[in-house]
């Protein structure tokens, strides 16, 4: 349903060659948490010698904004260096002889107007200046080298034509809605392309009216694997399907059929199998990610992963043909599995309380670059021994977040009332001494198909520091459990999940950890909507944070998504099913709301819509409850400008530290870097 915007992404104990554990220090504060330099995008070259990586600083604070730029360093981690000058350089990979790097650019587009949009650059790794390899009237997209080095191919939207040009020009900007490439907002066709290295020139291969999401070429690059869908509807992804084009004349072959969403297509080394991840291959089932391959000829697909209870994030054939490396998560841990393709069956190869997620695989299949980090550190980049899952960190990009003093975390299990066993993570102060209890915050993910993972969350460190407890279930709901797990609030949200939740703050009480009067909850998206129909069912909360709610699902069903709550977590439409989008509605019931609330919520975002947060504060309002609305400008449903996220935290906190344990905060006055502080974002 609705994703979470509290990035989840790495894990806790085993060091590695992490940097070593932070030693109690000063307490980590929110500009702490805007100041943590981010790593992202791991490509390892074909021999497996360097490590291309995205490293993301926040700018000047009056700037507003991050600014990204590609990295290398060696994968024994010495030479990291800013290898791209712009910040407008994306997606940077390496020829298949290592040699080159392609990567997107606007670089030279700045100050035009009705710019094109990203096109492909090529660098010399020997030396010299990049030279731009595409020039067209539309923008690329998405890009992938042929085996040789000698080709691209790539996906970009299709030019305006004359007659829209016109119909512009005339009539203005209008959008109409789920017509054409168009959804809530307009969308243009695409198509793939290919450009050749030594010529620059460029040649469309496929035509017509289509959304690429994912292709790849086929290991002689003769075919492209792709899939596509026709239209841009917002609750159709199971229209997409996986198709075939011949590169030579265009020609395109479909070789699935279903009302299942296909996902990332990639080729077996013989090139007789493509492979693709989809939740199953008949009905749109909510269910974990599977892979499956299907022959070029055509014919059933095979599910290859079955068996496996977790949730597949990215695959990579090994050279061989005979197995697939897979990056994993599995009850909320992420880690490596590998699959024997044969027997359709996977072994565990490294999985803990840490977050280890592949990006990319050398030439032989034996190493791969990752991200990694753990519950007390940020993220990372490491290069993997595929063989035993290890990794060997190669950047230190927050060498001064050593001196910050983190939570402990624990995994803890308890038993909901129906007899489900439910895990959550639970934070506490470091050195917290048994028998003290504490405030507690229950913090609910986002989803309903999320999960809180064993994962540096930066937030939860700073709650720790100012007193608190958090608690985060996985509800019945969440992902990486399992697909009974997953599917057990079909039909049901608020119902059961809610119970979980509950059930889970009692464990926490029972325990001697928690004071059961100084409770309070917070969530965003599913954890806003969860959250604010526990307001409904229970005064025990002290205070509550609902960011991106939803209220009412009969409203919200024609303003953002709605094919999760009809397909799946309440069923029917409004009109079929009145009663169950009534019942299972937080407004149904805001008459029993009397617990402080405050709402936050972005004025673009087009999943949960801000119509539901003024729903739910108006009626908290009309009734006397204490209660307060933020508004942010510009944001969509995960936020994306600095100075917002700040007040978000900074509001967040300061309104559960007064209300539910009567204590006056406000988040110091930040001191910036071009106000003369020493910048911590340097390396």
């Amino acid at each position: 349903m609705k994703p979470a915007i509290r990035t989840i992404a790495v894990l806790v104990v085993l060091a590695f060659a992490l940097p070593a554990a932070a030693q109690p220090g000063r307490a980590p504060t929110v500009d702490d948490l805007l100041d943590l330099v981010q790593v992202s995008a791991p490509e390892i070259a074909p021999d497996g010698s360097r490590v291309l990586y995205t490293r993301s600083v926040l700018q000047k604070w009056s700037e507003n904004k991050r600014a990204s730029t590609v990295w290398v360093v060696n994968a024994d981690g010495t030479d990291a260096r800013q290898l791209l000058g712009s910040d407008k350089d994306r997606n940077a990979a390496w020829s298949p002889d290592g040699r080159h790097v392609a990567f997107l650019s606007t670089r030279d587009q700045e100050g035009q107007r009705d710019a094109p949009g990203a096109q492909i650059w090529l660098l010399p790794m020997s030396g010299g200046e990049a030279t731009k390899l595409t020039d067209l009237k539309s923008g690329v997209r998405t890009f992938r080298w042929a085996a040789d080095g000698s080709r691209l191919f790539f996906t970009a939207d299709e030019p305006e034509t004359d007659a829209e040009k016109a119909s512009k020009k005339n009539l203005g900007d209008a959008i109409f809605v789920d017509e054409g490439p168009n959804g809530q907002s307009a969308g243009r066709f695409s198509n793939l392309w290919v450009v050749t290295v030594a010529d620059k020139a460029a040649r469309q291969i496929t035509t017509g009216q289509r959304l690429i999401s994912s292709f790849a070429p086929s290991p002689d690059s003769t075919r492209l694997a792709f899939i596509a869908r026709s239209e841009n509807e917002r609750n159709n992804q199971h229209l997409a399907e996986v198709y075939l084009a011949d590169v030579a004349s265009g020609a395109v072959t479909r070789l699935t059929t279903n009302e299942a969403p296909e996902r990332d297509v990639e080729w077996a080394p013989d090139g007789s199998v493509i492979s693709f991840t989809a939740p199953g291959l008949g009905e749109w089932e909510l269910r974990q990610g599977r892979l499956y391959a299907v022959r070029t000829t055509g014919g059933a697909p095979r599910w290859l992963s079955e068996g496996f209870e977790g949730n597949i994030s990215g695959y990579f054939w090994h050279p061989n043909g005979r197995t697939i490396t897979l990056s994993t998560v599995s009850r909320g841990r992420a880690g490596v599995h590998e699959l024997d393709v044969d027997a359709a069956r996977t072994r565990e190869v490294r999985i803990g309380d840490y977050a280890l997620s592949i990006g990319s695989v050398a030439r032989d299949g034996l190493r791969a670059a990752a991200t990694y980090n753990t519950p007390s550190a940020p993220g990372e980049i490491a290069v993997v021994d595929l063989a035993t899952g290890v990794p060997t960190t190669v950047t230190d990009a927050n060498p001064w977040f050593k001196d910050v003093t983190t939570a402990d975390m624990r995994a803890i299990t308890w038993t909901s009332t129906d007899g489900l066993e439910v895990e959550g993570m639970l934070w506490l102060p470091k050195g917290h001494q048994p028998g003290t209890r504490l405030p507690l915050i229950l913090s609910i993910h986002g989803g309903p198909a999320g999960v809180w993972s064993t994962a540096f969350r930066g937030i939860n460190h700073v709650y720790a520091s100012l007193g608190w407890a958090v608690l985060e279930p996985n509800v019945r709901g969440s992902t990486s459990y399992g697909d009974a797990l997953l599917r057990g609030n079909m039909r049901d949200i608020s119902g059961g999940d809610y119970q979980d939740v509950i059930t889970g703050v009692d464990a926490v009480i029972a325990q001697g950890l928690a004071d059961p009067d100084q409770v309070a909850v917070r969530g965003w998206s599913y954890g806003g909507i969860l959250g604010g129909f526990a307001l409904t069912q229970t005064t025990r909360f002290k205070a509550a944070s609902l960011g991106a709610m939803v209220a009412d699902w009969a409203s919200e069903y024609a303003m953002g998504f709605n094919h999760d709550v009809r397909r799946w977590y309440i069923g029917g439409t409004p009109w079929e099913n009145p009663e169950g989008y009534r019942k299972q509605s937080a407004y149904t019931y805001i008459d029993k709301v009397t617990t402080p609330t405050l709402l936050l919520h972005g004025e673009n975002d087009e999943t949960c819509t801000i119509g539901q947060s003024m729903m739910y504060y108006q009626g908290l309002k009309d009734r006397g409850i204490t209660t307060r609305f933020i508004r942010f400008p510009r944001e969509p449903h995960g936020f994306r400008e600095p100075q917002h996220i700040r007040m978000r935290d900074a509001e967040e906190i300061s309104w559960l530290m007064k209300h539910t344990r009567g204590v006056d905060w406000q988040a110091p006055e930040r001191k910036d870097a071009e106000n003369g502080d020493e910048k911590k974002t340097e390396p």
